[in-house]
């Protein structure tokens, strides 16, 4: 139906965008693979990363790229100091308690954006906000190629974390005993609280390389916890492989179904690969089976 010189665009734009999504979900992935219990504040966390990253520019003037460590940095520190003085004490070691507090941290969090910043949409302008490069017949903006790259590194960063340094022992270790890492002297909740700031790094790394090209407001998070959710579940719970092919397979599905479908129902082919995924392989892409 299409010919060559429009697929190949509609499919690096996926992959741009799946790279961001996978990121988003990669922070998801390392939550729930340590507590086992899915964090609903993710979304309003993306949001306010968001803001910070735009409020620097603003305020500031310092470009989101160059923002990239201090929103790490802020955001890790946000997400430790979250888990441990908030939803470690509020939840009693109850997993049920634990959904419940995320999403009033989500919620107030979103109601406190409403009341500091309205409803309204708000941008940056950078000098290579309309850049575009050209590879092959397409022409792709520049943010998105940044962001592609930028989101690939961040995730081999975390990924390296995890397999080869101490504390990415002790995470995979509670990760699948958590009574027996303590046993053997490993802080559980210093590991708890560290994946919480991990991932919610993630997420500022994230926002950096999405609003030059993107937008912030108090909802913006919503749309894309939902998709990081559903790569989540997609390449596996708590698989970190599963999360990134996954997030580059929903960016892949998107833009397609935008072509096939309009841009507004471009979502609907990400929820029929999910659903058919659930039918057929329950675990997921890279998940095992129970």
């Amino acid at each position: 139906m299409f010919d060559f010189g429009i697929l190949f665009p509609a499919v690096l734009n996926g992959l741009t965008t799946g790279a961001v999504y996978a990121l988003v979900a990669l922070g998801l992935t390392l939550i729930y693979g340590v507590l086992h219990i899915i964090n609903f504040a993710h979304g309003a966390a993306l949001m306010m990363a968001l803001y910070g990253v735009y409020f620097l520019k603003q305020a500031l003037g310092l470009d989101p790229y160059l923002a990239l460590l201090p929103m790490v940095a802020l955001m890790f520190a946000a997400g430790y100091g979250l888990q441990r003085l908030v939803v470690n004490r509020a939840s009693h070691g109850k997993d049920e308690n634990i959904l419940l507090v995320t999403l009033g941290i989500s919620i107030v969090l979103e109601n406190l954006a409403l009341l500091a910043f309205r409803s309204d949409t708000r941008t940056i302008d950078t000098a290579y906000t309309l850049t575009t490069v050209p590879i092959g017949p397409a022409m792709i903006a520049l943010p998105k190629i940044v962001a592609f790259f930028g989101a690939l590194v961040v995730s081999a960063v975390l990924l390296w974390i995890v397999k080869r340094t101490d504390l990415g022992r002790a995470i995979r270790a509670v990760a699948r005993e958590k009574h027996g890492a303590r046993l053997v002297g490993i802080d559980v909740d210093h590991v708890y609280a560290m994946s919480f700031g991990i991932g919610f790094a993630c997420l500022g790394a994230a926002a950096c390389f999405l609003l030059p090209a993107y937008y912030v407001n108090p909802t913006v998070g919503n749309g894309f916890v939902l998709v990081a959710f559903t790569i989540v579940v997609l390449g596996g719970m708590g698989s970190f492989a599963g999360a990134l092919v996954g997030g580059l397979l929903v960016g892949v599905v998107e833009s397609l179904g935008g072509l096939w479908l309009g841009e507004s129902l471009g979502q609907v082919g990400i929820f029929l690969l999910f659903i058919a995924v659930l039918l057929f392989r329950p675990q997921g892409l890279f998940g095992a089976k129970a």
